[in-house]
């Protein structure tokens, strides 16, 4: 897929050339955001003629999807090799929780990036994300084979724990960039997973039982209702 995206340089110099402009072009969207960004900004701040960017992309939407591609290659890794020596499910999450807030503060614009997506191609949006729970629920699945996980559903796992990944990165990642609060805040997100957030005295002694998983087609797209009482309409 990213040979269609990109025309991949065989020298040492024209890669060179090609990272100048992928990192110019993640700094100008981190900047300015897609729809601003234009392609002669960043071939000013990669110090290349403007021809030199179509020599390696014939557009700025294939130079943003390649860029996307690249973001998820890059998380991916850097999580799988953090968290190789881990033997829990739990230290897997702590330690890929205290990986990803470290690379968050090296990488911000990767937020950026990801994020842009929603407005620049919305199935390149959800494709991310989609993917991403994909892999993470397998992970979650052999945990619970192995009797890691509890009887919970994997999927609502993975996006549960995926929601709390791209907050708490988004506020000490991006808002915050304090490293020494790093460690804080993933002690504070282990004990939320060990069921420390609420009281055992503020839970129902007979809790409901689990719904039957919900069907993936529902049978609305959107559910609109009138109100009970519409105002009144001046005439």
């Amino acid at each position: 897929m990213q040979e269609n995206l990109v025309n991949m340089p065989r020298t040492k110099r024209g890669r060179a050339t090609l990272n100048n402009i992928l990192s110019a072009a993640a700094q100008v969207i981190y900047e300015k955001g897609y729809h601003e960004a234009s392609i002669s900004d960043i071939t000013r701040l990669a110090g290349v003629a403007t021809g030199t960017f179509y020599v390696y992309f014939d557009g700025k939407y294939s130079l943003y999807k390649y860029l996307l591609l690249q973001c998820s290659h890059k998380i991916r890794s850097y999580l799988s090799r953090s968290i190789e020596s881990c033997t829990t499910r739990l230290e897997v999450e702590r330690v890929g929780m205290k990986a990803w807030l470290e690379f968050v503060m090296e990488n911000q614009y990767m937020y950026h990036i990801i994020w842009e997506s929603m407005y620049v191609d919305y199935h390149l949006f959800e494709q991310y994300y989609v993917t991403f729970a994909a892999a993470y629920k397998k992970g979650l699945d052999k945990a619970k084979e192995a009797g890691d996980v509890g009887d919970v559903d994997t999927e609502v796992l993975a996006y549960t724990l995926m929601g709390a990944t791209n907050f708490l990165g988004l506020n000490w990642g991006l808002f915050r960039t304090d490293p020494s609060q790093i460690d804080y805040v993933v002690d504070h997100f282990v004990r939320i997973l060990e069921g420390k957030a609420f009281p055992a005295s503020a839970r129902p002694e007979n809790p409901a039982p689990l719904n039957k998983p919900l069907p993936h087609e529902p049978r609305f797209k959107f559910r609109v209702t009138v109100d009970d009482e519409p105002e009144d309409e001046d005439e």
